[in-house]
C-alpha cells in the first residue's frame, strides 16, 4: 500500500505523460478556472487575451489561427515547440521561465497535482492527439 503511494506520487511529480495520465480531468476542469479569464475551450471556443486551447496537445508552440502571439512563443513554435503533456508540465508551473519573453503574464500553478489535473482537463480536448512512443 505505502509502496502504491510512493509510486503514485513518483508519476505525479515526474512530469511528462505521468501527468496526464496522473491527473483527473474533473478537478483540472476546476482549477482550469484560473485560466478561464484569458482561455476559452470547447466548441464554439474563440481567441481572448489567449489562445483557443481545444486541441493545444500535440499544437506547435505560437501556431493558433487568428491569435496574435509573442514573438518569443512564435519563435518557440519554430524552433520545435510543440504542446504534450511534458512540455505543458514545464510550462504551467511558471510560463515566463519556460518562454522567456512570452506575453503570457500568469504565474502559474504551483502545485504539481494541479498541473497534472489541468493537463488531463485539456487532453480531453484534444481528441486527436497521440502520444510518442516510448523510446
Amino acid at each position: 500500500m505505502v509502496r502504491t503511494a510512493i509510486a503514485i506520487a513518483v508519476l505525479m511529480l515526474s512530469g511528462g505523460m505521468a501527468l496526464a495520465q496522473g491527473g483527473d480531468a474533473t478537478l483540472g476542469a476546476t482549477v482550469f478556472k484560473k485560466c478561464m479569464g484569458c482561455h476559452a475551450i470547447g466548441d464554439g471556443a474563440t481567441n481572448r487575451v489567449g489562445p483557443v486551447l481545444s486541441g493545444v496537445l500535440g499544437r506547435t508552440a505560437g501556431t493558433y489561427a487568428g491569435f496574435n502571439y509573442s514573438q518569443a512563443m512564435k519563435d518557440a513554435g519554430a524552433g520545435g515547440l510543440v504542446w504534450t503533456p511534458e512540455t505543458l508540465g514545464q510550462f504551467l508551473p511558471k510560463p515566463g521561465a519556460f518562454v522567456k519573453g512570452t506575453k503570457m503574464t500568469f504565474m502559474g500553478l504551483g502545485k504539481p497535482e494541479d498541473v497534472a489535473n489541468v493537463i488531463a482537463y485539456l487532453a480531453t480536448f484534444s481528441p486527436d492527439f497521440k502520444p510518442a512512443a516510448p523510446q
